[in-house]
């Protein structure tokens, strides 16, 4: 999709950011993944929360498989078609995408920097 495209879309959040990734490409904002883009499909972000939503909407949740191995179901869920013609409703379908995604980053333990050492409390006695 094209990325003018994709930044208006996704306008409703702050620092959007896209990049290449699995042949497609990923939207963040603020760092946190709240989007993908496979085969030219937009898939929102998703978690056990947010889930109810894409499932009452009738939302196709992306599914990776690979040859000889059983699909996987991916976090993600196919952006309403009505969503690409209305700011707002694109905007309440990329909000609950964006929810996920907070939560997701609370979920991860904080990356250490590279090449930092555990270091043992010095104890005198």
């Amino acid at each position: 999709m094209d990325e003018e495209f994709l930044r208006d879309l996704f306008a409703s959040l702050p620092a959007v950011s896209i990049r290449r990734m699995f042949g497609g490409q990923g939207i963040y904002s603020q760092g946190r993944i709240v989007a993908v883009v496979i085969r030219g499909t937009l898939h929102l972000k998703g978690d056990s929360a947010g889930e109810p939503a894409y499932e009452a909407a009738g939302l196709e949740r992306w599914t990776y498989q690979r040859p000889g191995r059983t699909p996987v179901a991916m976090p993600y869920w196919r952006m309403p078609d009505e969503a690409f013609d209305d700011p707002d409703e694109a905007a309440r379908w990329i909000a609950v995408a964006d929810e996920a995604a907070r939560r997701a980053a609370l979920d991860k333990p904080a990356k250490r920097r590279s090449g930092a050492r555990s270091r043992s409390p010095i104890i005198k006695g």
